[in-house]
């Protein structure tokens, strides 16, 4: 009775782990976007934000907290969306059928900028904003980001119109007072007010990236309320209101667990979608399953942690850097076991260590390779847009 190697797969096997790859992780190794130092063509510091207090909020330790929430209001709701979108689709019969939303978002400049979820405008083929009246304004999506269920609308702004600074989300502590503002099932500018019930909570956005730190809040949010402000007591936005958990899935109601993103993030991420319409991110350029997970699926591996280069794209960082995929006879290419010195046994400890670098930096690679280990640094760049292949194995 023959045996197969053990750390050799067959060409049938090499197919399945490609296909099961591609389906756990759409583009599974888009890193995230250097969220403290990358900008582009241009120095960050070069995109202010609003962050002074509002006219016309006193100093809550002044006045009651009744008042202070009535000052809050009054002073950010006119800088407050609603967002209308319209969007096509196809019914169970394959007839077209119009689709609406609703959503919230922050005016960020003067230049008419709007700040709201990635997931409100995601399908939208036209979309509309407006600040409690009657009057309409069409909006362009200038920007879309995914990976941070970002995305930032440009309209015509009327004079006047107010600005909602920004805040310092890493100054932030569980129990202090917050309040959202937003149009939940459509009711518009509906104000709620809680507190801080955690920091630091892993989420995902709609593609499966993770999105570290969310601020976890009682503060009712429901539908409507998506891309709407997560404020401080002093008016200044902290978070972009984005998720809820529900009992009800999808269109439930709140049960006052809801996330927000961290506005550092955005005051990384915007001027990057104003500029560019995206945000230009590093990237590995390979599919790479975890040792473990292939583990459960009963493969032998000849490390129990890691991540497995099953293919890499070419022209990518990892093609250039010469880490070896899958061959052709079946036999098992690289591991990284760590980078960094941080160990890599997930994707998400990839994309949290990737997170801080920029394209252009250079990471080492702790690589387990035919039965050794060795380091190997890849220097990171943006990945060309191929279906990832299988290299042929070489000699570094």
């Amino acid at each position: 009775m023959s045996s197969k190697s053990v750390y050799q797969l067959s060409a049938r096997q090499i197919l399945l782990l490609a296909i099961a790859s591609a389906l756990i992780a759409v583009g599974v190794t888009a890193l995230l976007y250097n969220l403290t130092k990358f900008w582009p063509g241009g120095d960050p510091s070069s995109m202010a934000f609003a962050e002074a207090q509002p006219a016309g909020i006193s100093d809550p330790s002044a006045v009651s907290d009744e008042q202070n929430s009535i000052e809050v209001y009054k002073a950010i709701s006119p800088g407050v969306a609603f967002i209308s979108t319209t969007s096509v689709g196809q019914d169970f019969w394959g007839d077209q059928v119009e689709g609406k939303g609703e959503g919230s978002g922050s005016v960020i400049d003067n230049d008419g900028h709007i700040l709201t979820n990635y997931h409100v405008v995601e399908d939208a083929r036209n979309v509309t904003v407006s600040f409690g009246g009657e009057k309409v304004y069409p909006a362009t999506v200038v920007g879309k980001d995914p990976d941070t269920d970002l995305a930032v609308l440009k309209i015509t702004p009327p004079a006047g119109l107010p600005v909602v600074p920004m805040g310092d989300s890493d100054k932030l502590a569980v129990g202090q007072k917050v309040l959202a503002i937003g149009n939940p099932f459509g009711l518009d500018r509906t104000l709620t007010t809680g507190v801080i019930s955690g920091l630091q909570r892993p989420i995902r956005a709609r593609n499966n990236h993770p999105i570290d730190a969310a601020i976890q809040t009682d503060a009712s949010i429901n539908p409507g309320n998506s891309g709407g402000p997560l404020l401080d007591k002093y008016g200044r936005m902290i978070g972009i209101n984005s998720q809820i958990l529900s009992p009800g899935g999808e269109g439930g109601g709140s049960v006052g667990v809801g996330f927000a993103i961290p506005v550092n993030i955005a005051k990384r991420v915007v001027p990057q979608l104003i500029q560019n319409g995206e945000v230009r991110r590093p990237k590995l350029g390979a599919s790479l399953p975890s040792v473990s997970d292939l583990m459960q699926r009963g493969y032998k591996m000849p490390v129990q942690q890691g991540l497995v280069v099953l293919q890499t794209l070419p022209g990518g960082s990892a093609d250039k850097a010469g880490l070896h995929g899958v061959t052709s006879d079946g036999t098992i290419g690289d591991i990284i076991l760590s980078a960094d010195g941080q160990k890599m046994n997930t994707l998400d400890d990839l994309y949290r260590l990737l997170d801080r670098k920029q394209v252009g930096d250079v990471v080492n690679f702790e690589i387990f390779r035919s039965g050794r280990t060795v380091t190997v640094p890849v220097k990171l760049f943006t990945t060309p847009q191929q279906t990832p292949t299988t290299t042929r194995r070489s000699v570094q």
